[in-house]
């Protein structure tokens, strides 16, 4: 019985022993797994909270659910911190566009500073080889005869100056000669006669003599007929100049007459590169400006040569204006008829404003650039621009000296961001300053409303003539910037609008103001729902387009 009252004080203390242990345990351990959920939860990304998914084009429309637009491209999807309008518009304008910082990397952004630089610009145009045409020369006889011999006889042969070309015979010039021939022998006669009589000899052997020299007898001939009063059968032509035979019509034998040309030397030492510069370069190119050639027969090479003169007309067929160029051709390695390539270095020396004319974004009817405003804000901007180089443009207004405009990735931003909407607003101000001063930004008209499509975001107003685009009255669809705009209107309203042109054939109506009353106000869009969700009870369905017919004046 001892024993076994042992036994079981010993059983009793172990079981308290351990559960004293395994309480110990218990309450060291909880302190410790609780830091490390902390430490987890703490370590864990935050989920960024979705607000809504936007049109991809920029136009006013979102949805709370993934879904694609009429062309197939995915709404993009916005979170939160990433959709800031009241932020931006404390910070950079009611047009500031706002990319996340992670997105402008993807975009591969890069942004350059508008600076002063003197603007070089290259002017190319493409022109030929043609010859000095004060270096061309006719060999035409003065009187009627026939070719007796040929010198050179072909085309291209290259003569020195004075090297015979061909022989004649003439009875004209057979006549002349021996008329001197007889006169200067009256005079040897005449010797011991009278005045008189010896100067009417003399006069006669002179005309004679000039009558030989406007024939173009050559000088050693005639000094040759006055010496001796021999009379030769055929007289030689020479070329007058160093040059190539360009043109050749004499035949051994042939008759010809009086004016006819038989040879033509050309001079190609000095030669014309003819070039056709475009008219809108014209403006640029002075006379005594230092030229590029290069011709396509000698790669690698390029020949200097001057702007000697700029023709007064006009090709039409080309819109380009010949301008010449002359260079020296001291080998004749430049031919006649040759293609060349030239290269006119144009600009301005003194710097100007300048930004890369990969910045500016051209609509047609005006330019517009993205000015970094940091942090991922950026801001569109109108400039006008003076003179191009070949990858600088000169910034008249717009843009300050130091300000960072994006030169690449421009349309990636456009399609990330509401680039239009935010053009759109920037153009607002202007384009109902424009309406007061009778501009054609924006148009005012008076009309009624028909019906409205706030899923479509479009309205149908009748409305009168608008004398600024020069329409009819007539009944037509547009967009509506926000459907707000049409809230507490009921189709029959007589209202008064105004519209702009954002995009070509795209009219959309940035206020509107019931007759007698006040301008609507576009209420503020709830995140995840699409503009003008609201207040659309009572609203009448939409009717059928009009007939494109009815919009011939449009």
């Amino acid at each position: 019985m001892k024993n076994a009252s042992i036994i079981v004080g010993a059983l009793l203390l172990g079981a308290v022993g351990a559960g004293s242990y395994w309480l110990g345990s218990r309450s060291g351990a909880q302190p410790e797994s609780a830091a490390s959920s902390a430490a987890a939860a703490a370590s864990a990304p935050q989920a960024r909270k979705l607000l809504y998914y936007r049109n991809p084009m920029g136009l006013p429309d979102t949805s709370p659910t993934p879904k694609k637009d009429q062309m197939g491209m995915d709404y993009i999807a916005v979170y939160e911190g990433e959709d800031e309008p009241a932020a931006d518009s404390a910070k950079g304008g009611a047009g500031t566009l706002r990319i996340s910082t992670d997105k402008v990397q993807k975009l591969g952004v890069r942004t350059e500073a508008a600076a002063l630089r003197a603007l070089g610009r290259t002017v190319r145009a493409s022109g030929r080889v043609e010859p000095d045409e004060r270096r061309v020369y006719a060999i035409t006889p003065k009187f009627e005869g026939y070719v007796e011999r040929l010198h050179v006889n072909a085309t291209g042969q290259p003569v020195s100056k004075g090297e015979p070309l061909f022989e004649v015979y003439s009875p004209e010039l057979v006549s002349a000669q021996r008329e001197y021939a007889i006169a200067a022998q009256g005079m040897r006669a005449m010797r011991n006669a009278g005045a008189e009589a010896q100067a009417g000899m003399r006069q006669l052997a002179e005309s004679s003599l000039a009558r030989l020299r406007n024939w173009d007898m050559a000088p050693e001939q005639i000094e040759a007929l006055v010496k001796t009063g021999e009379v030769r059968r055929s007289i030689t032509f020479s070329s007058p100049v160093s040059g190539i035979v360009t043109e050749k019509k004499a035949l051994q034998g042939m008759r010809f007459m009086a004016g006819e040309s038989l040879y033509q030397v050309t001079d190609l030492s000095t030669v014309w590169v003819m070039a056709d510069v475009f008219e809108q370069d014209l403006g640029l190119v002075k006379i005594g400006a230092k030229a590029s050639v290069k011709i396509n027969a000698y790669p690698g090479r390029t020949f200097a040569g001057t702007i000697t003169y700029l023709y007064p007309t006009l090709r039409a067929e080309t819109r380009t204006v010949p301008v010449r160029i002359q260079l020296e051709n001291p080998k004749r390695e430049l031919k006649p008829a040759m293609f060349a390539q030239v290269e006119l270095q144009v600009g301005a020396k003194q710097p100007v404003l300048t930004i890369p004319e990969s910045a500016v974004i051209d609509s047609g009817t005006r330019r517009i650039v993205l000015v970094e405003l940091g942090e991922g804000r950026f801001e569109p901007r109108e400039v006008q621009l003076g003179e191009r180089s070949d990858h600088y443009d000169e910034v008249l207004a717009g843009v300050r000296e130091g300000e960072r405009v994006v030169v690449s990735a421009n349309f990636l931003l456009d399609a990330e961001s509401n680039l239009k909407a935010a053009i759109g607003g920037m153009g607002a101000p202007a384009a109902a300053a424009a309406t007061k001063t009778g501009g054609a930004v924006a148009h005012r008209a008076h009309g009624t409303l028909e019906a409205v499509n706030l899923q479509a975001g479009t309205a149908r107003l009748h409305h009168g003539a608008v004398e600024s685009l020069q329409w009819p009255a007539m009944t037509m669809d547009f967009k509506l910037a926000n459907g707000g705009l049409v809230r507490d209107l009921k189709p029959g309203a007589a209202v008064s609008f105004d519209f702009v042109e954002r995009a070509p054939g795209e009219w959309v109506i940035t206020a509107l103001t019931a007759a007698g009353g006040v301008p609507t106000a576009a209420p503020a869009a709830q995140p995840g729902s699409p503009p003008g969700a609201q207040d659309h009870k009572d609203r009448a369905p939409p009717k059928p387009a009009p007939d494109p017919k009815a919009h011939a004046g449009h």
